[in-house]
């Protein structure tokens, strides 16, 4: 297998904005390219986020949702969250094993395992697994240095200055 078909371990993490983004440019310019994408959201549930009407526009791009309305305690986590991220975890394995994706997002897969959600191990296990021609990004903060360890590129997004921080909630069409 060349060098430029061979599927890496991305990460995207940190507490600045962007890592969805990030990964959503990457989808972009992959599907450009004639790649199959498939998406499983950790965490993201039935929240109205914008992309996912945009991403139903691309013929190439299939998505798996997972997660609850609310947004998850950590110092509470309940169990139906952590059925959830389990759901979307065995979603990985499925489209990750499938053959028919040449890459495959876990948007918030490193929170969820950060979180207690899905063990790091599952993750872990499943990045291990993966085929060799598979790109693989996992997204959100609080990344494990277990996964950053054996990932082959990984981003850390630093938030030097946001608006929430000036009173400024998020913005349909900007932040969700």
């Amino acid at each position: 297998m060349s060098d430029d078909r061979k599927g890496l371990v991305q990460i995207l993490t940190g507490n600045g904005r962007g890592k969805t983004t990030a990964a959503l440019g990457t989808v972009l310019r992959a599907v450009g390219q004639g790649f199959r994408v498939h998406i499983v959201h950790f965490m993201k549930g039935t929240y109205p986020y914008g992309e996912q009407k945009a991403l139903k526009h691309l013929s190439n791009v299939t998505v798996s949702r997972f997660g609850k309305l609310d947004f998850v305690d950590p110092n509470n986590v309940q169990d139906d969250e952590c059925e959830e991220a389990r759901k979307a975890l065995e979603a990985s394995k499925e489209a990750i094993h499938s053959g028919k994706y040449d890459m495959v997002v876990l948007d918030e897969v490193n929170i969820a395992s950060g979180w207690g959600l899905v063990p790091v191990e599952d993750v872990i296990d499943l990045i291990k697994s993966k085929p060799q021609e598979v790109e693989l990004i996992l997204t959100g903060r609080y990344a494990d240095a277990k996964l950053i360890e054996i990932a082959d590129l990984v981003t850390e997004m630093v938030e030097v200055k946001h608006p929430y921080q000036q009173g400024i909630k998020a913005r349909q069409g900007l932040e969700y």
